[in-house]
């Protein structure tokens, strides 16, 4: 089998998935009225701070692929809409934590419950039989290949 050209597939698909007119997009769609605040331009760092939890502004940047004063300045934005909350950093006295509240986890829920409707929709034109191996394969791909978090220690 001609693994490469497998490979070259699903890098060119993976490109235009994560293209960043395409993530603008879809965060736009995503975000549409949910909260004052939330927008196709804080969306990466309310949805990165709901996966990871807790964190640093610094931590937070790394994980959602944007420099640390941008994190910071739509933390603000976020956290002047009720969205999210800072605290002090138990690990750094000079450091402060970024949280949810309520608010910004019910926000979350809206959009993540908005992108699972978004998905379902497309599928529905497909046969179902498809559907599941498209998602028992795919759920392997991002589960047990190069996208597996690797400890680097």
């Amino acid at each position: 089998m001609e693994y490469d050209t497998f490979g070259a597939d699903v890098a060119e698909a993976l490109g235009v998935l994560l293209r960043r007119e395409m993530r603008v997009q879809v965060y736009g769609e995503l975000t549409r009225d949910v909260a004052e605040g939330v927008d196709e331009v804080s969306y990466p760092v309310i949805s990165g701070l709901a996966r990871r939890g807790r964190c640093t502004a610094a931590e937070l940047a790394g994980d959602v692929g944007l420099d640390r004063s941008v994190v910071s300045r739509r933390a603000t934005a976020l956290q002047n809409a009720g969205l999210l909350t800072r605290a002090p950093d138990p690990r750094d006295s000079r450091g402060t934590l970024l949280m949810l509240t309520p608010k910004g986890q019910e926000a979350v829920r809206t959009m993540r419950d908005r992108l699972a409707q978004l998905i379902g929709e497309h599928l529905s034109e497909w046969p179902p039989e498809e559907v599941a191996v498209f998602v028992k394969i795919f759920r392997h791909f991002v589960e047990c290949g190069l996208f597996t978090q690797r400890d680097n220690s």
